[in-house]
């Protein structure tokens, strides 16, 4: 594995595109890092639908509740290789210690991220919306909201992985770091389709998981590369 340095801050854009390509060469090389997330996430669905019954109008009312909450979790189940493959085959510590400015390739490595799972379940979400009888007026809200929301998941769990990254055992871990984070992110993105769907205005709910997501982008990246350079210099 070459390493990776960057001397000057305007050569920065290139940094993030290369290791962006990198991350997303990486996901289709190892195909199950991307699907094993989607597939809980439509299994789990399934299994909503048939323990309810398959009752459409009790599956109506909880299904933005169980969306969100089920993104939510099938989003941390990527989140704890995000960093570990590189941590372990040095990769990682060339990219922090070496890489200028060092956030850009951490913001990379998030972006492939959510490519991969926040974007995929959001594109996919009409179709979990649809198994779980969600009327298709409360569709676009629904991916609205996820599409705002998902990123915040992304660069909020990265700071959680960062802290857990060389731990052999870190899903727990990683868990109750990064829960409490994600609960402003599913109250808003939930209510929003609620709310829509019962005739009230959406757009508080919009707003803050914009601003959300906006603070997130300002902020993790930073924390996160912090994160792991404590993490590689131990």
């Amino acid at each position: 594995m070459g390493m990776i340095a960057v001397p000057t801050a305007t050569s920065a854009p290139r940094l993030f595109w290369s290791q962006f390509q990198r991350e997303l060469v990486s996901v289709v090389r190892s195909k199950e890092e991307a699907l094993n997330p989607l597939l809980f996430l439509f299994l789990a669905i399934s299994l909503f639908a048939l323990g309810a019954g398959g009752d459409p109008e009790v599956l109506q009312n909880i299904a933005p509740a169980i969306i969100w909450v089920l993104v939510l979790l099938a989003n941390m189940m990527s989140l704890e290789g995000l960093f570990r493959r590189d941590y372990e085959d040095g990769t990682l510590e060339q990219l922090i210690l070496l890489a200028e400015p060092g956030f850009v390739p951490v913001l990379a490595k998030i972006a492939a991220q959510w490519c991969v799972s926040g974007l995929a379940m959001t594109l996919l979400a009409p179709i979990a919306g649809l198994i779980l009888f969600l009327p298709s007026t409360v569709l676009p809200t629904l991916m609205i909201t996820l599409l705002l929301g998902t990123p915040a998941l992304s660069l909020l769990g990265a700071v959680g992985a960062a802290l857990t990254v060389g731990l052999r055992r870190g899903g727990v871990l990683l868990a109750i770091l990064v829960l409490p984070l994600y609960v402003p992110v599913l109250i808003f993105g939930s209510s929003a389709v609620i709310q829509h769907m019962d005739g009230i205005g959406t757009q508080a709910q919009i707003y803050w998981l914009l601003a959300i997501t906006m603070i997130s982008i300002t902020l993790a990246p930073f924390l996160v590369h912090a994160a792991l350079k404590i993490s590689v210099e131990q």
